[in-house]
């Protein structure tokens, strides 16, 4: 028995062995099927991204075959064309552009892919011919919501550049300037003085471009481009060769985009059949990894179960082991302690196999769990990648029934053209035949009305809009009129019409010069406004000069007054307080002071306006006649030290004694005798 139980576990063990490379094959397989399978969901969708672009490529052509225009700038530049056109009468000169609209190839297509390349900067470019319409432009653009937008400064006044032929490459290849063509002088200008299109060589292939550009050292050359869009300069001893760029739209100035469009039409076909050959890669795919998912489970469930049994021939093993050591043994002379060591060994065998069972469970559970993760996402992964296919195939229907749609209009067109030809075309032929004559016929007719009655006049009268006859019966009553008025008047109408000529001749001189009065009118209006106010805020200045002057010479003898002067009324009024008056009355008629007082205060007021006029030579004449002692000493000092001070010749006559007054250089007295004596 012990011997078949060994045989037993020695064959379980290899198959376990085995089942556990196979669950690891089948789980690296299924991982590389993973990776193959997000591999041809990634290239799944760089053909449809791909197809997309096409068709978008496809849809802006179609565009631009409809108007040329929205190869510059799609419907942005729409927009910004109707903001110009609503603003246009703000402009100084309306603004040129887009650029690429107003070129044309001179010699075919040949160079469409070379000049996208050379200046394709320029062909979405605005030109104005101020910064004031720059700023303008740019306010219309952010109106069109076209951001970003270049525009170009230029004199539109400027003809077409003559450049001669010592400034131009020395090449029999052409210039990027004589491979466009523009009826703009503008235009060309621009490309020559902002993009250098005179520098710029054309060439039909790589190897000769390399020959232009870097071994035969042409004079003026600045770049050389290939008819494939390659662009090849020297700056020194550095050589550079760029490729074409790839995102660069080619082909904006190409005569007809029919060609590119049949050429994209045929690579969309083409895409999109690589693309259903990838789909149908794709569910093969999904095919495999389900049934490596199917024998991965499969083959764990056989490594389980395996892994039991050899746990379970392992126990019986060591089980028949120690009954057999247990019966070997005739006389058994294990004392009581032996049997507890051994029975305590057993259970601590027993508890590790417990533990070793209950991890074996734990990691069984996990190993449960995960898989049921695993299958929920893979169910997932199924669900989504079915919702993806129907998707596409929902799509790849709809794409089919829009090119069954295509198809159909494209029979229409060309049934509708037929039509339009057999049909509508000749008979618009014929209309536009008789619109012609009856329009030739229309304006001999004019001609001839003319001759009679300039279209002028017709319209100065307020125009015509009434039928032949009763135009007729108008032109009888003209002509009736026409004779009354003739017998009534001798003159002929020249004459009336140069009197009449003369007199508003007459008329528009007398009005240029009453318009030259009322202006010179309006400006001495304002000379004598502004010279009244300054003279009336002189007066206010020296009517109070001489209240303050006055005041001052009052002061010396401790009197104050104040001077009143009235211009409306032209009246003048002194005002004096004496110190010695306790009521604090002013006295304001000169009537009520003493004669010195009076005398005084006559003598303050002389001086102030003495100080406020100019004179060489002045005179007073017993002026201190009615003054008392003090008084005269006072006015005395002062008239000599005003007199002093102004520096101008002062005469004083006085019956008095003079000797009061003080000596100096520049006075004189003079004494007479008394007549009597």
């Amino acid at each position: 028995m012990l011997m078949g139980l060994q045989q037993e576990l020695d064959t379980a063990n290899p198959i376990l062995s085995r089942l556990k490379e196979e669950e690891s094959d089948l789980s690296a397989s299924l991982s590389i099927k993973m990776d193959e399978m997000r591999k041809i969901v990634d290239e799944i969708e760089d053909y449809e991204k791909r197809h997309r672009e096409n068709y978008l490529y496809i849809r802006e052509l179609r565009q631009h075959q409809t108007n040329k225009v929205t190869a510059f700038g799609g419907d942005r530049v729409i927009q910004l064309l109707r903001a110009i056109e609503r603003h246009h009468q703000r402009f100084k000169r309306p603004p040129i552009g887009p650029i690429g609209s107003h070129l044309t190839l001179v010699n075919g297509d040949i160079w469409a892919i070379a000049v996208e390349n050379a200046v394709g900067k320029l062909l979405n470019a605005f030109i104005v011919a101020d910064h004031k319409d720059s700023l303008l432009l740019r306010g219309c653009a952010k109106e069109a919501n076209y951001n970003h937008l270049q525009i170009i400064i230029y004199d539109f006044s400027r003809p077409r550049l003559n450049i001669p032929n010592h400034m131009l490459p020395q090449t029999k290849h052409p210039t990027l300037i004589s491979a466009l063509h523009s009826d703009n002088p503008t235009v060309m200008n621009v490309l020559v003085d902002m993009g250098n299109a005179e520098r710029q060589v054309l060439v039909r292939d790589y190897e000769v471009g390399k020959t232009i550009a870097f071994d035969q050292r042409i004079p003026n050359l600045k770049e050389v481009y290939t008819s494939d869009g390659y662009r090849m300069f020297s700056r020194g001893s550095v050589q550079t060769i760029l490729p074409p760029n790839k995102k660069a739209r080619t082909g904006r100035l190409c005569s007809s985009f029919d060609s590119q469009i049949k050429d994209l039409e045929r690579d969309a076909l083409n895409i999109q059949e690589l693309g259903q050959e990838v789909k149908r890669k794709k569910r093969d795919a999904e095919e495999e990894f389900k049934d490596l998912q199917d024998k991965l489970h499969s083959i764990k469930r056989r490594r389980l179960s395996a892994e039991r049994d050899l746990m379970t021939k392992k126990l019986r093993l060591q089980d028949v082991k120690n009954s057999h050591i247990a019966e070997s043994n005739p006389t058994p002379a294990s004392s009581v302690d032996e049997l507890h060591h051994e029975i305590s060994k057993i259970k601590a065998e027993i508890q590790e196999k417990e533990i070793l069972l209950e991890n074996f469970q734990l990691r069984m559970n996990e190993a449960d769990t995960k898989a049921n993760e695993l299958k929920l996402s893979f169910e997932n992964l199924c669900e989504s990648a079915k919702g993806e296919i129907d998707a596409y195939e929902a799509a790849e229907n709809e794409l089919v029934v829009i090119e069954q749609e295509l198809r159909s209009s494209e029979t229409e067109k060309i049934h509708y053209d037929g039509v339009m030809n057999n049909k509508v075309l000749p008979d618009i032929k014929v209309a536009e035949a008789q619109y012609q004559e009856l329009e030739h016929n229309r304006k001999e007719s004019c001609r001839k009305a003319s001759i009679i009655c300039p279209e002028t006049e017709i319209e100065a009268l307020g125009g015509c809009n009434s039928t032949p006859e009763q135009l007729s019966a108008q032109l009888n009553r003209l002509n009736q009129r026409l004779q009354s008025e003739s017998q009534r008047y001798a003159e002929p109408i020249e004459d009336l019409r140069m009197m009449y000529d003369k007199k508003e001749h007459r008329i528009l001189r007398k009005q240029q010069t009453y318009e030259g009065f009322g202006e010179k009118l309006n400006a001495c209006k304002k000379a004598l406004d502004l010279r009244w106010s300054k003279f009336q805020r002189n007066a206010t200045l020296l009517k109070r000069q001489l209240t303050w002057q006055f005041n001052s010479h009052l002061r010396k003898k401790g009197i104050s007054g104040h001077i009143k002067v009235s211009y409306e009324e032209k009246t003048l009024s002194v005002e004096v307080k004496m110190p010695q008056d306790a009521s604090n009355n002013i006295v304001r008629d000169t009537r009520g002071l003493s004669g010195g007082e009076r005398s005084f205060s006559t003598l303050c007021f002389a001086l102030a306006l003495h100080e406020m006029t100019e004179s060489p030579f002045r005179a007073m004449d017993e002026f201190d006649v009615f003054m008392d002692a003090v008084s005269r000493k006072i006015s005395l000092d002062t008239l000599v030290d005003f007199a002093l001070a102004q520096g101008s010749q002062w005469i004083f006559i006085t019956p008095h004694d003079i000797s009061i007054v003080k000596q100096g250089e520049r006075i004189k007295k003079q004494q007479m005798a008394a007549p009597r004596s």
